[in-house]
């Protein structure tokens, strides 16, 4: 089969619309064109079904017992958001301390610092060389104080995959609600927020080949019943935690998206992790002073982050940007030069934090693809440390950081 380019393995920033999903929106953009929210005609009514029909999809891949724990929004940061802040706001009153990690994405993050400068305390936690945080360092980190444990269930850059399940049982043993950014995870590994102790969990339709534009919260509605403050208020919509007009051919596609990955998830998890090995072994070995970031084991099937010493990531990506479509940071921050924090908090320097590149394959990606783009970044690489001096001297033995640049 003839390749077609750009190749895309950028996944983790988007996914490709499945073609089964955009049938399933496209009678919702015409003939199926009722308000969910009115109720008055069969139009109406005909919309409200296939609302709650995408909500049940949902609430099954997430493991959530009641189809009514899934709040609609318009995608990952807003569920995020409205995660936060609403329970910062809602429960002020209990306590005004956040705990949460170095590695979030720039949503959490964010939000976090906005807290903080509204009078909240938020404590940051470390992660260790392989992008798991230590469940002891989050117990260290709570205080009496302590309303929210929020951790990222999948990182979006390295992949590694944290223990939910172990800060789920810590959040409930201190009587702390918990949220996960899944956003990641679910659709591409097994998420249930009942057996994990999950509080709140955001996700997003466009990272499980669903359109933009669409996302959700969970909120668990019993042991304990989570309250939110809404960020925007009007009709009352979604339990009167997320006011609007609900986007019904988005809605049907998320649950469309969602009923895929139930019955796909496993053997499509199986396959593009045969793919990113084969992609992973053909560049360490041909490759010199590579280094897998990230944890080598528990992390996403379908990542691949690779710092290559003694070059630019963006240089690497200038190289292969016609043929490829790869990373070299979280799509968040891909707007600025900043080394990616991400790998920085892993403990690599400076150097290897810029010359980190993500690979990310997703549910189309063919092994053709892989083979092409695996040869190509070799290639681009060797050309690139042949017009490097830092190579030259690293190769001759000379400690680099010791080279004394200028005259003092």
């Amino acid at each position: 089969m003839a390749l077609k380019f750009p190749i895309f393995m950028d996944a983790q920033s988007t996914t490709p619309v499945d073609p089964r999903v955009l049938a399933a929106m496209i009678p919702y953009f015409t003939e199926k064109f009722g308000h969910p929210a009115s109720r008055n005609h069969p139009f109406d009514w005909e919309a409200e079904g296939a609302v709650d029909s995408a909500r049940e999809k949902i609430a099954r891949l997430i493991g959530a017992r009641d189809p009514k724990e899934v709040v609609f929004t318009s995608g990952g940061t807003e569920s995020i958001n409205l995660a936060l802040k609403g329970v910062a706001e809602m429960y002020k009153e209990k306590g005004n301390h956040i705990v949460t990690t170095v590695i979030e994405q720039r949503a959490g993050l964010d939000v976090c610092k906005r807290l903080e400068r509204q009078g909240f305390a938020v404590t940051y936690v470390p992660v260790q060389a392989d992008g798991l945080v230590d469940v002891a360092r989050i117990r260290e980190a709570i205080t009496d104080k302590t309303i929210l444990i929020s951790v990222m269930f999948a990182n979006n850059e390295v992949g590694t995959i944290q223990d939910v399940a172990a800060i789920g049982k810590l959040a409930k043993e201190k009587g702390i609600l918990f949220h996960t950014d899944a956003t990641q995870a679910v659709g591409k590994i097994p998420v249930d927020v009942e057996a994990m102790g999950v509080d709140l969990l955001s996700c997003t339709a466009h990272l499980v080949y669903g359109p933009k534009g669409v996302g959700a919260l969970y909120v668990r509605r019993k042991g304990p019943r989570v309250r939110l403050a809404p960020m925007m208020d009007g009709g009352g919509h979604e339990r009167g935690m997320r006011s609007g007009t609900l986007p019904v051919p988005l809605i049907v596609g998320f649950g469309r998206a969602a009923e895929l990955c139930m019955e796909g998830m496993v053997e499509e998890g199986k396959r593009l992790a045969a793919l990113r090995d084969r992609l992973q072994d053909a560049i360490l070995s041909k490759v010199e002073d590579a280094y897998l970031n990230g944890h080598p084991e528990r992390r996403l099937p379908q990542n691949l982050n690779v710092s290559f010493a003694y070059v630019e990531g963006e240089s690497v990506l200038m190289g292969v940007n016609k043929e490829t479509a790869l990373s070299s940071g979280s799509a968040c921050t891909s707007a600025t030069l900043e080394p990616s924090y991400v790998i920085a908090a892993l403990g690599a320097s400076t150097e290897l934090a810029h010359s980190s590149i993500r690979f990310s394959l997703h549910r189309f990606t063919t092994q053709e693809e892989v083979d092409y783009v695996t040869q190509r970044m070799i290639e681009v690489i060797k050309r690139l440390r042949d017009m490097s001096p830092l190579y030259e001297l690293a190769k001759e033995g000379v400690d680099i950081k010791s080279i004394q640049w200028k005259a003092e």
